[in-house]
């Protein structure tokens, strides 16, 4: 087929998703654009292997981001955004992976890059997990950087069943990779999803423990993820963290941290 029209099919496809998605309300306008245009091109150039991947991911956090809504609904004020995800965490996500199957198009050699899509697609869905069903662990959270006990919903918190959680998210990944190429290796797949998906995780937790933008709210005295306001319409102010580094740039830097760690575990096992 020509390579115009499968990234027309692609696009097409992408499209379709992304409006369904929007009018379930899994994605805003915005999320639903960037979904059709980077879903898209992943659609249209890696195929049914690189879609299927995607869709794990996508379905599988939604359904999660939905589920046990009121045990989690004190925590909304915690975090930046809500379940219905904008284009920037489309592309947080997502991204990455169309670039991914992009340089797989253009170099002609798909094995290294389709296992940094694997990472990629395991650290994001292993962070989303861990995030969705680590606060409602019984056991405190601790700080990953000390140890220290914080807050339900804290950023860089972690709990044993958020890990559990985590390594479930990227082995889900792991095992759909190689049930798509069982020819590559189920457990070459396995393990760089494992690999990649923990790493990113780890990075994720880290970057939310130092360096991620985060305020607190002089009303409620509670601290946030939230800018420029929090959810009682209080402006909020920064306490710590890089000012540019919010939860869409800490996403995207998991993404790539279990790209290139699923890369090299391909390259070194493989």
């Amino acid at each position: 087929m020509d390579l115009w029209v499968q990234v027309g099919i692609g696009l097409s496809l992408g499209v379709v998703i992304a409006a369904a998605s929007w009018k379930a309300g899994a994605l805003s306008l915005s999320g639903a654009l960037a979904a059709a245009f980077s879903g898209g091109l992943i659609f249209g150039l890696g195929g049914l292997d690189w879609a299927v991947l995607l869709l794990v991911f996508f379905v599988s956090s939604s359904l999660l981001s939905r589920a046990f809504g009121r045990q989690k609904a004190s925590l909304n004020e915690k975090f930046s955004k809500g379940h219905r995800r904008d284009w920037g965490q489309v592309l947080a996500n997502g991204g990455l992976g169309a670039l991914l199957v992009i340089l797989a198009t253009i170099s002609g050699e798909q094995s290294p890059w389709w296992a940094a899509y694997i990472g990629a697609m395991a650290a994001v869905n292993a962070d989303t997990w861990a995030t969705e069903l680590g606060v409602l662990s019984t056991a405190a959270p601790r700080l990953v950087t000390s140890g220290k006990v914080v807050e339900r919903g804290t950023s860089g918190g972690i709990t044993l069943l958020g890990s559990l959680a985590s390594l479930a998210g990227a082995v889900l990944i792991g095992g759909s990779a190689a049930l798509l190429r069982p020819e590559l290796g189920v457990g070459l797949a396995l393990a760089a999803a494992a690999g990649g998906g923990m790493l990113g995780s780890l990075v994720d937790s880290i970057l939310g423990a130092t360096l991620q933008a985060i305020y607190i709210c002089p009303a409620c005295q509670k601290e946030t993820e939230r800018y420029p306001t929090h959810t009682c319409g209080t402006p909020t102010i920064q306490v710590r963290g890089l000012s540019w580094l919010n939860n869409d740039w800490v996403n995207l830097l998991c993404a790539l941290s279990g790209a290139a760690g699923a890369a090299l575990l391909w390259i070194v096992l493989g």
